[in-house]
């Protein structure tokens, strides 16, 4: 049986602005409330949705409302449509005023503390029509569903979203300058057995993963991984270790100031690849977004040339932006 397609003429669109709002605000009565219509017409859009395209988008349950598999492949495609026109019909009903455009950035945390305060420090001086949304949410997995470009700390994956690979992450050894004085001359397991480790937890991994993948990388077979601290990001873990205790063990990329200025050292020439990496994520019908193609061709410039963007580049992005 081959694939069927929709006319265009018989879009849903009222149906599929309930299901947006139904699925924003994660509420039947909000959305109705939002969208000013009542909430058993609400329902009506939504259910004559589900029928249209044969199947469920939301699991209804008596005090819970998500999102099946077929929901949350749909409200992408949905909010980046209805955003565009939203875009289109303010740049018409205000052309020759300088138009605002947001857009809504996600980074994981620890990637956000160190870089985003340069990075789009940097951007906004470039491009100053476009304001920046910043979103962190914890955790390892796929980009929120309302955001327009995220940065994922993730292990390669085929999915049908658009994947630039910023840097691969290699984990080294950090700890306080006074550690590495104190231990100078021992072997890496010594060094290792005789101070505390500092672990940062991975969504869906044991506490100890990476001091575990480490260990089985440097061939410390009788290593005991299982103690010391663990935290929630990278950054945590990497304060604790500024306090001079412990060894971290972290991606160095993301704390290169504090090994340039001394206070992190890295005691070992020894790192290790866990196979997660720093993605930029776009979805594909954003390409034609001037706004995110702008700030994904920025952002894998910044990154692949190791500075910020020339003058020249950046001349081109005020451009293509104003017109």
């Amino acid at each position: 049986m081959g694939k069927t397609t929709f006319d265009r003429r018989w879009l849903p669109l009222n149906a599929l602005r309930a299901f947006e709002g139904v699925a924003k605000y994660n509420s039947f009565t909000a959305a109705a409330n939002a969208l000013l219509i009542s909430q058993s017409a609400l329902s009506r859009h939504v259910i004559a949705l589900e029928k249209l395209i044969g199947a469920q988008l939301f699991e209804r349950r008596p005090h819970a409302l998500t999102l099946t598999k077929a929901g949350q492949h749909l409200l992408p495609a949905v909010s980046k449509s209805f955003d565009r026109l939203e875009y289109a019909l303010d740049d018409i009903r205000n052309e020759g005023a300088p138009v605002q455009r947001l857009l809504r950035v996600q980074m994981p945390p620890s990637f956000a503390v160190h870089l985003a305060v340069p990075i789009l420090r940097d951007f906004r001086r470039v491009v100053p029509e476009i304001e920046i949304d910043l979103v962190s949410p914890y955790g390892v997995g796929p980009p929120l569903a309302d955001v327009d470009v995220a940065v994922v700390y993730s292990k390669p994956t085929v999915t049908d979203l658009v994947r630039d690979l910023l840097w691969p992450v290699r984990l080294s050894l950090l700890c306080h300058p006074a550690i590495a004085s104190r231990c100078a001359g021992s072997s890496l397991q010594d060094f290792i057995e005789s101070n505390e480790l500092v672990h940062v937890r991975l969504s869906d991994m044991p506490r100890h993963h990476l001091w575990t993948q480490f260990a089985r990388h440097a061939n410390l077979h009788t290593l005991n991984v299982e103690r010391g601290l663990v935290f929630d990001t990278a950054v945590l873990a990497v304060q604790y270790a500024l306090s001079g205790e412990g060894i971290a063990l972290v991606d160095t990329n993301l704390f290169e100031e504090e090994i340039r200025t001394g206070r992190l050292v890295r005691p070992f020439d020894v790192s290790v690849d866990d196979g997660y990496g720093y993605y930029l994520i776009t979805h594909p019908e954003g390409l034609g977004d001037t706004a995110i193609a702008l700030f994904r061709s920025w952002l894998i410039e910044r990154f692949g040339s190791g500075a910020s963007v020339t003058p020249a580049a950046a001349s081109n992005l005020h451009l293509a932006v104003s017109n």
